[in-house]
């Protein structure tokens, strides 16, 4: 396999570490600036240049983007994708992660764990959302922040507004978040790759610092995760669209909230706290997965005209409920069930046999007018009289 590591830092302990682990494997490896790239578009032939040189070919790229070159870095992990080539963390991936706001809202859709979380600009509706999240104490955090940056504990309704007046007239927009105080000072990092969990650290503040960065002076240490952990840190990797994922999460009465997926999550503090070489991990999975390159199934199954994808939900009720797949008679009118969704679980390629419970979703492909009476009307929210 000819791999590319796209990373601006080629001396840092991470970039070093993958390479490493590519060419201990008899991989031929290559660390390539993102910022040396330059994109050329023309009709049917995507191209990228290398330091003003046509770029050789290569199988597999690893994004290891910055966030503060997250929109020229993200473009040309995109024309590696338009390209063919495989890459490790979408572009789209790494996008719907850098920005903490999309993450969240991405991920509250899809029933995951998060603390609660409330975005404003307006002054006046500041107050309303501290008491919305539980009231002080209270978490505000920037929404470009990295490595617990930006990230402040207000003790105080007052103190809260006053920090939030002070952001906001410095144009900054900022996050208001309920404060998990049985986790205070403490989290755990999560590391994914592919639908595993590999390794995973749990990051303790030291003294009154409440924020468990290692970067912030955290101390670390292994952790064996329960299923429920592990289970939401590769649902939140795979619904970010990243393969290789940092997730870290909090420790609460309701189980783990995740904070943030982070698309590019360093190797030195998690390989010292548990020994595990995730470096190799990392290399092994991307070269398992070189003749499977991403693809928009919606995209690419919506071409035929008449055709496409849809989700048909199984409610209680449903005449679909204790039947199998084969007795729905959806083979009949011309829909093929892909994936079948039960709960957090993925079920895919489902066997016709397979009997069918109220909550099921079946992600499907066929004839849209067939489909159409079979996904339900959205549910229409009541408007509330405004006093």
């Amino acid at each position: 396999m000819k791999l590319g590591i796209l990373s601006r830092s080629i001396n840092c302990y991470s970039t070093r570490r993958l390479k490493e682990a590519a060419l201990e494997r008899g991989h031929r490896v290559k660390v390539l600036n993102t910022l040396k790239f330059s994109i050329g578009l023309e009709k049917g032939t995507p191209d990228l240049y290398f330091r003003s040189k046509k770029l050789s070919t290569y199988d597999a790229v690893l994004p290891r983007i910055g966030a503060s070159v997250t929109y020229y870095g993200t473009a040309v992990v995109r024309q590696f994708e338009q390209m063919g080539v495989y890459c490790a963390n979408s572009s789209a991936g790494i996008v719907n992660s850098r920005d903490k706001l999309r993450s969240l809202q991405i991920l509250s859709r899809h029933h995951i764990g998060i603390p609660e979380t409330v975005f404003v600009k307006d002054k006046s509706d500041v107050l309303p959302a501290i008491e919305r999240v539980g009231g002080a104490p209270v978490v505000i955090k920037l929404l470009e922040g990295t490595q617990g940056v930006g990230v402040i504990l207000a003790d105080s309704v007052a103190i809260a507004a006053a920090i939030i007046e002070t952001l906001h007239s410095a144009k900054q927009n900022v996050l208001i978040q309920k404060f998990v105080a049985e986790s205070k000072g403490r989290d755990i990092r999560a590391f994914v790759v592919g639908d595993e969990v590999v390794a995973a650290m749990r990051r303790v503040a030291q003294g009154q610092e409440f924020r468990s960065n290692v970067h912030r002076g955290g101390l670390t240490e292994s952790v064996d995760l329960d299923d429920s952990f592990r289970e939401t840190a590769v649902r939140s990797a795979q619904i970010m669209g990243l393969k290789i994922a940092g997730v870290d999460m909090l420790e609460s009465h309701d189980g783990p909230q995740v904070m943030e997926v982070n698309s590019s999550p360093g190797l030195e503090g998690i390989e010292g706290c548990t020994g595990f070489d995730i470096a190799g991990s990392i290399v092994d999975y991307i070269a398992a997965q070189i003749n499977f390159p991403e693809i928009d199934v919606r995209q690419r199954l919506s071409v035929t005209r008449g055709y496409g994808v849809a989700e048909i939900q199984v409610p209680s009720g449903s005449a679909f409920v204790g039947k199998t797949i084969e007795q729905t008679g959806l083979r009949a009118i011309d829909v093929s069930v892909l994936m079948l969704h039960r709960g957090p679980v993925g079920i895919p390629n489902p066997r016709p046999d397979r009997i069918l419970e109220a909550g099921d979703r079946l992600l499907s492909f066929g004839k849209l007018e067939s489909m159409r009476h079979l996904v339900p009307d959205k549910t229409k929210r009541k408007k509330k009289r405004s006093s």
